[in-house]
């Protein structure tokens, strides 16, 4: 994908991202991660807004929390439905010099590096030149990303991982970005790091609207982006769609994905 582009842009994108969004998993991670009130926040990937809200509860009385995101139609979505006292919303593409944000003492990056295979490194190296000596860089994203399902019939699990390794390919994506946090931080020299591991998804049972949403969406964009040929499927996209959809409306189906953050304290 060129610079710019984004892997799951969609006219439903900042919808998908808002409704997924679980306010109390995010603030249990930002106040794992060290965020205290009165900080300067940057939410770097900040996507609908939402996250840079609970971001700017968590660090008042007297915190201001910077979101930034690469798109203009999700900027302008945080500005109607998130809009608050010591919120800023800027459009920005975080592989460019960000002086212009001016410094922070925390700053949140979560389920962004994954889009950022071959860049991820190098971001995590630019955004920490904002961050204030002492300060703290809290990087989420997960592993083994959309691959954890049981009761996959052999030619949809083939199908899916397929799909899987032709976006790393082609778009970019990294499946597997959460395990290597840890180690960007430690050979940048950060200090104090800790590691959390956990689960994001954990799907069984009947399913839950959001959670429908969110992964149908997932199926119906992601392959058309890079132009993905459904072989195993004489029907094409919607023959797989449909045995995908009734996988995953089966309350038989087991789907998890596990979630890494990994925070870090800039050296003095």
């Amino acid at each position: 994908m060129g610079k710019g582009n984004y892997l799951m842009e969609s006219d439903e994108e900042a919808l998908r991202l808002d409704l997924k969004t679980d306010e109390k998993a995010v603030e249990r991670q930002a106040i794992w991660a060290g965020i205290r009130p009165g900080m300067r926040v940057a939410d770097l990937g900040c996507g609908a807004g939402k996250t840079t809200y609970i971001l700017n509860k968590l660090s008042q009385p007297g915190g201001i929390t910077v979101g930034v995101d690469i798109s203009e139609a999700r900027i302008s979505y945080a500005h109607e439905h998130y809009n608050n006292d010591g919120i800023e919303f800027r459009c920005n593409d975080i592989r460019d010099p960000l002086d212009e944000l001016g410094m922070f003492d925390f700053i949140w990056v979560r389920f962004v590096l994954e889009y950022y295979r071959t860049d991820s490194y190098e971001i995590v190296k630019n955004i920490s030149k904002i961050l204030k000596p002492g300060g703290i860089l809290c990087l989420v994203d997960l592993d083994y990303n959309c691959l954890s399902h049981f009761g996959l019939s052999l030619k949809l699990e083939r199908t899916v991982t397929g799909i899987m390794k032709q976006l790393e390919e082609k778009a970019d994506f990294d499946p597997y970005v959460g395990r290597k946090l840890y180690s960007y931080l430690y050979d940048l020299g950060f200090q104090d790091i800790d590691v959390d591991v956990t689960s994001h998804h954990i799907i069984f049972g009947e399913l839950k609207d959001i959670d429908a949403f969110n992964w149908i969406k997932k199926v119906e964009v992601a392959p058309k982006k890079i132009g993905f040929q459904f072989e195993d499927y004489e029907g094409g996209y919607e023959e797989f769609q449909k045995e995908f959809e009734g996988f995953f409306r089966n309350p038989r189906r087991f789907t998890y994905t596990p979630l890494i953050s990994c925070r870090g304290r800039k050296p003095l």
